[in-house]
């Protein structure tokens, strides 16, 4: 493996940015490049004018609320009322269904985050002479629902640039079409914050506009004066937010109540002004989130007992597994074994009903594809779907799933840019703390980059955690000294030990002295 230098880790990391286009907020594409964007927006303009209801229908995701939030903010800021429903994910199911529709008494109906497959609801709509505005970013079938207006970048004839965007973006670029039919001076960056949070939970691609609205929009939760974000900032003393804080505490909060209650409490937390009320929302929502992680723990390490190490992929299923939690169970699964992980739940009428999660460059949504034929409904991106299917299908769908795995290439669950080579530990110092800053925030396709250290002593050890699950290490190599923090750690090595480890840098900042430590990926 090469020896790096930083200048080395500038080049390989410059790399992955070298077609983007659109770098800068004042670069980022215009709402025309979107189809029906200005047909839905004239539409809506029609509905404000002459006063007609307008039903806002999301989705119980971090994106379909954050969706919610943005139309309604904006028709709050114009005077304008409607009514916002975020389907339940346990009474509802996903998505615009007759029973909401006959449930609204409106005019025009926006779906947020979703609709791109809703076919039966858009024919209801017809009948029930109700507008339908379809705004979404998942996968498009070949034949789309007969809607007023679609907007949704995947579709055929959409000029929109090929890279993926939210539900929350599209929810946005409506606005700012309708910011210019209605005339309006409004100040479109207002959103940026939450757009953010949208792009990082829904596991974007954090490169070209995603990654220029990711940067100014953490800049902007922390000047924020938005209820909710002075209440997790009160409630978890924190002074500011990184893009680490976003994924591992504010995502899975709003993600919670949708997930183990009702998405409505995570809009009004996101949505009101009142800081009383803000508090008394998060406190609910961390009780759920408690709750979530109780569930996730348990189907987790039920999970582990069907898997053999031979699968080519993670496929498991259980009774009445708590729907909520399905999704962060495939997630983890994933990550442990970095296969592409199916978790499944199966309900009373014999259906099963799961959530499907990617690893390296495998295309989810292509591998259930392959295996259609047994599927019921299914859905999502590259990177995530959810799925359907009759239990007795279940093993045929193993089969054709397996199979397809064994056939991929090891390459293709690796994610490329992850390992860059081997570091001299004094190559790490602050100024290769400020090289790595200048490359953030890393996620999705711009991933952590993550170094390989040899020859490493150790010098002292000690645990860390209620039940000491974590270990804290003090390093030396020729007269550099490092110290080391190894999350869960699976191997113990011995003081006086020589060690080889994968690890990635970051800042720690005790009493305001910032240094740089190591967290441990593997010890090899």
């Amino acid at each position: 493996m090469n020896m790096l230098s930083k200048n080395d880790i500038k080049k390989i990391l410059k790399l992955r940015f070298e077609n983007d286009l659109h770098v800068k907020l004042c670069d980022l594409p215009l709402p025309c490049c979107l189809k029906d964007t200005y047909k839905a927006a004239n539409r809506i303009k029609e509905a404000i004018e002459k006063d007609q209801k307008i039903a806002i229908v999301g989705d119980y995701d971090v994106d379909g609320i954050i969706s919610c939030v943005i139309m309604a903010e904006f028709f709050d800021d114009i005077g304008f009322d409607y009514v916002v429903r975020i389907p339940n994910r346990f009474k509802d199911g996903y998505g615009l269904n007759e029973e909401i529709i006959n449930e609204l008494d409106v005019d025009l109906i926006i779906t947020v985050d979703n609709g791109i497959a809703a076919h039966k609801a858009a024919e209801l709509c017809k009948q029930k002479n109700i507008d339908l505005i379809i705004t979404d970013h998942h996968m498009p079938q070949d034949i789309l629902p007969d809607a007023f207006a679609i907007i949704n970048p995947k579709q055929k004839d959409c000029e929109f640039p090929d890279i993926e965007i939210c539900g929350a973006q599209v929810a946005w670029y409506l606005i700012a079409a309708l910011k210019e039919v209605c005339k309006l001076k409004y100040d479109m960056c207002k959103f940026i914050e939450l757009l953010a949070i949208a792009i990082i939970a829904d596991m974007m691609e954090l490169r070209d506009l995603n990654r220029a609205l990711v940067r100014r929009g953490i800049e902007s939760i922390n000047k924020s004066n938005r209820a909710a974000f002075k209440a997790i900032k009160y409630y978890y003393q924190k002074d500011k937010f990184e893009v680490d804080n976003i994924s591992f505490l504010i995502a899975p909060l709003i993600n919670s109540a949708g997930r183990m209650d009702d998405a409505m409490l995570s809009y009004e937390f996101l949505h009101t002004k009142d800081y009383k009320k803000a508090v008394e929302y998060l406190e609910q929502i961390i009780a759920f989130n408690n709750n979530r992680k109780d569930e996730e723990k348990q189907l987790f390490e039920e999970s582990l007992l069907q898997i053999k190490d031979e699968d080519t992929c993670i496929i498991v299923a259980g009774q009445n597994w708590h729907e909520g939690v399905l999704g962060i169970v495939a997630s983890r699964l994933a990550k442990h074994f970095n296969k592409p992980s199916f978790v499944f739940s199966q309900n009373e009428e014999n259906r099963l009903k799961g959530s499907a999660r990617s690893v390296g460059r495998i295309n989810i949504l292509a591998l259930i594809e392959k295996a259609a034929e047994v599927v019921g409904n299914y859905g999502g991106h590259k990177g995530a779907a959810g799925l359907s299917l009759d239990a007795n299908s279940l093993s045929a769908f193993k089969d054709i799933v397996f199979n397809e795995c064994a056939l991929l290439e090891e390459s293709e669950f690796l994610d490329p840019d992850e390992i860059l080579g081997e570091l001299d530990p004094n190559e790490i110092d602050f100024e290769m703390l400020e090289i790595l800053e200048s490359f953030e925030p890393f996620g999705h396709k711009n991933p952590r980059p993550f170094f390989m250290l040899s020859n490493l002593c150790v010098k002292n050890k000690r645990f860390l955690g209620k039940e000491e699950k974590h270990l804290k290490l003090i390093l030396t190599k020729n007269n550099k000294t490092l110290e080391a923090l190894f999350f869960n750690f699976d191997k113990e090595p011995n003081i006086g030990d020589k060690i080889t480890l994968v690890s990635s840098i970051s800042k720690n900042e005790f009493h305001g002295l910032i240094t740089p430590q190591l967290i441990v990926r593997e010890i090899l």
